[in-house]
């Protein structure tokens, strides 16, 4: 039998490296994710009192890979944005509330502005705007309760509908020739707009009607000048524009559970849905622990002007005046006030998660770790 000799041939080993593909990292333009933060929540949903949008501005161009969301930007959870390389902060309370006459290292919010600008860090605040959205604040709160059906307490309307105008004018004119002169007096007023002639036909005269928008100014010159013909001025109708409702849009929710839950085992739900070992609870007058809670009234931080006059068997919010606890525990409603910020920041977790779908998980979206309310139990 042959045996087939073998040969070992050796040769030096070669270090083959893993191919190893890092992720390249995503950036958004400012302009492009201010835009976009705008398109989650319109800033024309905010009240007219408040300071909502880009409040601090790095010079252009600048690009965010970090977004870092907090309810309250203070002085520490500023320090954890910069150790996170954070490039633009949402913080949900606006930190520039009043107008700053100066920046200087005086005060606490004067000294954000500084860090913020000197890192080339944004501010963005949505505030009220993530109050009145379907999928805000307001509607998370609302999820401490259980299952409920929910509906704004204050509705909002349609920021641009109609575009022009409070109130719409229509008349009709017998005489052709009293039309020029009539349209004419029209264009001369300030603050007209949308004015348009059409046929008509009454009473077997052909006619023009005439047709226009105006503001509540206006509307007092167009009445002075109708009611110099008396015939044209009884022929005149005025109606009030009003803009349409947003659906599931709006401040505060009323909510009707879908079935009574007594109040000592609603206040433990929602102790459990805010992460709260203790929320002061004030009795409605002959209410006890084990009375029935069939409808609530919930707004998020300070709630006692949206739930001013609200018929509710509970008032769910951050916090209320002394006073006004005492006015609402006098008409039976029970009062749970959970601090301003409670009512606020475990939205966050949610809003994260929103924001990442929504910009595509272009860049990352992180929650503060520092950000807690001022006020502790001891």
């Amino acid at each position: 039998m042959l045996l087939s000799c073998v040969h070992l041939i050796r040769r030096p080993l070669q270090c083959i490296q893993p191919l190893i593909v890092l992720p390249s990292r995503s950036f958004m333009d400012l302009k492009a994710l201010v835009s976009s933060l705008n398109d989650f929540a319109s800033l024309s949903l905010a009240e007219s009192w408040d300071n909502v949008g880009l409040l601090v501005e790095p010079s252009p161009p600048h690009t965010v890979s970090t977004l870092f969301l907090t309810n309250d930007l203070t002085e520490e959870v500023m320090q954890e944005a910069l150790q996170k390389k954070a490039n633009l902060i949402l913080s949900y309370h606006p930190p520039i509330f009043r107008a700053l006459k100066r920046i200087t290292w005086k005060t606490w919010k004067e000294r954000l502005v500084i860090q913020a600008l000197e890192h080339r860090v944004g501010i963005y605040s949505p505030h009220t705007a993530y109050d009145a959205i379907p999928h805000g604040v307001n509607n998370w709160l609302a999820k401490g309760l259980g299952v409920c059906a929910t509906v704004p307490l204050h509705p909002s309307v349609a920021p641009s509908y109609p575009t022009e105008g409070t109130h719409r004018v229509e008349f009709s004119v017998d005489h052709t020739e009293h039309l020029e002169t009539i349209l004419s007096n029209m264009r001369g007023i300030p603050e007209i707009s949308s004015l348009i002639t059409l046929p008509a036909r009454a009473e077997d005269e052909e006619q023009t009607r005439v047709s226009l928008n105006c503001t509540q100014k206006a509307l007092l010159e167009v009445v002075a000048l109708l009611s110099q013909n008396s015939l044209l001025y009884h022929k005149t109708e005025i109606m009030l524009l009003q803009k349409p409702l947003l659906p599931h849009t709006g401040m505060g929710r009323l909510c009707t559970l879908s079935e009574p839950v007594s109040l000592s085992a609603l206040t433990e739900r929602i102790k459990s849905h805010l992460r709260l070992p203790y929320i002061r609870l004030a009795l409605g007058t002959g209410k006890t622990l084990e009375a029935k809670v069939k409808v609530a009234a919930v707004c998020a931080g300070s709630g006692s002007s949206v739930l001013q006059g609200v018929e509710a068997d509970l008032y769910l919010t951050g916090e209320m005046s002394h006073h006004e606890v005492l006015d609402a525990v006098a008409r039976g409603i029970s009062v749970i006030l959970c601090e301003h910020s409670n009512t606020e920041r475990g939205f966050l977790s949610e809003l994260r998660d929103m924001l990442a779908t929504h910009l595509e998980n272009k860049i990352t979206v992180i929650v503060s770790e520092r950000d807690r309310d001022p006020l502790q139990v001891v």
